[in-house]
């Protein structure tokens, strides 16, 4: 099992067993695939680069319809869909790029056993998890506190029988991983 992330001289550390990592690292892929924007022959690369397109229409930029990635990208205005495909068209594609940059980064920390974060890199990894936790959250229908209990009352690997039970054994290890680089974090200050 992971030990929790502590303050040293070089940075925050937490060491990783093998299969913590290679969990990881599937994950922020997983995220990552989720949120990879669909590229069309015909596309400019410079606005590409910058993240909008001002030739782009507002139907092409429509809200996700997986509800996971609809976590990830929520409207910006839920009550002003006119107001949400505006800003969707204009950002989307910007946070997109940055939260699969934070995801790829987070991917490539999983090299090491010993994983090091600098005042720099920890809050773009903390993004990456909570931007995996969302993903779970979603695929478990957490909504309620009663949805919360049901998750946290996995605790046993072992036992896990269903698709949902393993998910919530992964969610679960993943919040405690981000509430420790947290705590962690806020030390640092």
């Amino acid at each position: 099992m992971a030990r929790a992330f502590k303050n040293t001289r070089r940075g925050l550390v937490a060491s990783l067993e093998a299969t913590e990592r290679q969990l990881l690292r599937g994950l922020f892929q997983d995220v990552i695939t989720l949120l990879e924007p669909e590229r069309t022959a015909d596309e400019d690369p410079l606005w590409a680069m910058v993240g909008m397109d001002p030739n782009a229409h507002h139907e092409d930029f429509a809200p996700p319809t997986d509800r996971a990635t609809k976590r990830l990208l929520p409207d910006a205005d839920p009550d002003d869909a006119g107001a949400s495909l505006e800003f969707r068209r204009l950002s989307e594609r910007g946070i997109r790029e940055k939260k699969i940059g934070a995801l790829r980064e987070a991917a490539l920390l999983m090299e090491s056993s010993s994983l090091l974060l600098s005042t720099e890199t920890a809050p773009r990894f903390a993004a990456a998890l909570n931007d995996v936790r969302l993903v779970l959250a979603e695929r478990l229908g957490l909504e309620s506190d009663q949805d919360a209990e049901r998750i946290h009352a996995q605790d046993d690997w072992s036992k896990a029988e269903t698709v949902d039970e393993y998910l919530a054994l992964v969610y679960n290890f993943v919040t405690w991983l981000q509430e420790s680089l947290m705590q962690a974090m806020l030390k640092s200050l």
